[in-house]
């Protein structure tokens, strides 16, 4: 997608504004520089970056932090000395390069493809998201689920994590999750089994496979569907890292679904920031002499809901009558439409359904790409999945595609849409 945007809560620094170098978005080349190198300076969801960043803006910021401009408001020596170490080996440059080399991108708050309900978090937001994978960000983000949960499950534990990523991908939803062993990457591997959609938030950088034994998996992921991290290319995770993740999983997402987790499990972690943005927090329970739901039930005791199904996470967090017919046309224009999508659009008929691989063949693209439009298309609202099947919305077939009632498209943003 190519446009311009601003973004939301920023200082006049981050403004954006058209360029010959916009990348991704609205976003100038000096500004996207500067929030590269600042993924390298600091660590995520640092409130008070956050704070300097809003009040300065992400270039002057980096002189700051570098040592070439005045030192940020509150600054210790300490935290200018080690950013100042850490800014002998920045390269932004290189490492938009080396990302671009893996088929990925660097995207920006202002950019069009930027998710807005990441902007929850304030101060704690993103300085942007390095990603892998063809689709759009912000559109695959407006239907998706998290489910996390113990990276030692039990055999229940993965069976009903992979039930439930095959089921959510079934209906739509795009299933995100950390993959880690156990719950996560049994929740992709549903999703990717169903040929769903799904996305895998990394504490590391998007280069580099963690843990090493899901590097088949991510892989897979960054070709059918979006691996995203905070942290630039070539870093590696730690403790701290892996809980400062989890708040991307809760903002990115319509709701979290915990499967199994004890006390002192990261995925409550997930769960309780989900509460506290206003997303809908859900659990499984399992049984009560085991120690893996100990976690979930606790859970369950406060404000999340249980379920034990998709279809139930979909009655949750989907609209009025999600497990009913959807009768919702169109969000936008077909006119408005991409070459590609609209292509794919045209490939599908209203009665009967057609698989992915149909559509990839009649629209002349390839499955992933298919796939990856077919999900815009959904949260556009032009077209259903049913099973393995895809086919045109009731509305959808109308040759303007809009009708009375219709959202209206306002700047970068559906109108009527919250995201």
């Amino acid at each position: 997608m190519a446009g311009t945007g601003t973004a939301t809560g920023q200082g006049p620094g981050t403004r954006t504004r058209p360029g010959p170098s916009s990348g991704a978005g609205g976003v100038v080349e000096e500004e996207r520089l500067a929030r590269a190198a600042l993924t390298r300076l600091v660590e995520p969801g640092d409130e008070t970056v956050g704070r300097w960043l809003r009040e300065l803006g992400p270039v002057a910021l980096r002189r700051a932090l570098c040592g070439t401009g005045k030192p940020p408001p509150g600054a210790s020596t300490e935290r200018i000395a080690g950013c100042r170490l850490r800014a002998e080996r920045l390269d932004p440059a290189g490492d938009l390069a080396t990302v671009a080399a893996r088929g990925g991108r660097f995207v920006c708050p202002g950019d069009l493809e930027w998710p807005g309900q990441l902007d929850d978090l304030g101060d704690a937001r993103p300085v942007g998201l390095w990603v892998r994978g063809r689709p759009s960000l912000r559109m695959w983000a407006l239907r998706s689920v998290a489910v996390v949960g113990a990276r030692a499950c039990s055999d229940y534990g993965a069976h009903v994590a992979a039930t439930l990523g095959a089921g959510l991908a079934e209906r739509g939803w795009v299933v995100v999750s950390g993959a880690a062993h156990g719950v996560d990457g049994a929740a992709h591997r549903g999703a990717l089994a169903a040929d769903g959609a799904t996305v895998a938030v990394l504490a590391s950088g998007v280069d580099v496979p963690y843990p090493r034994g899901h590097a088949e998996l991510i892989e897979r992921i960054a070709e059918q569907g979006l691996v995203l991290a905070e942290l630039p290319p070539g870093v590696h995770p730690t403790r701290s890292r892996f809980v400062l993740r989890n708040r991307v999983i809760a903002a990115l997402t319509r709701g979290t679904v915990v499967v199994e987790a004890q006390y002192r499990s990261g995925s409550l972690v997930t769960a309780r920031r989900a509460l506290k943005l206003g997303r809908h927090t859900m659990g499984v329970p399992g049984p009560v002499t085991s120690g893996l739901s100990a976690g979930v039930h606790e859970l369950l005791r406060g404000e999340a809901v249980l379920v034990t199904d998709a279809d139930e996470v979909a009655e949750l967090v989907g609209g009025v009558g999600e497990l009913a017919p959807p009768r919702q046309g169109p969000l936008v224009e077909r006119d408005l439409l991409d070459p590609v999508t609209a292509r794919v659009l045209e490939a599908l008929s209203a009665r009967g359904g057609r698989g992915a691989r149909e559509v990839a063949r009649d629209s002349g693209t390839s499955c992933e790409e298919a796939l990856s439009r077919l999900y815009e298309l959904l949260a556009l609202g032009f077209v259903e999945r049913h099973g393995d099947r895809w086919e045109l919305a009731p509305t959808a077939g109308r040759n303007d595609g809009t009708r009375r009632g219709d959202p209206q498209i306002s700047g970068n943003r559906v109108k009527g849409l919250r995201r």
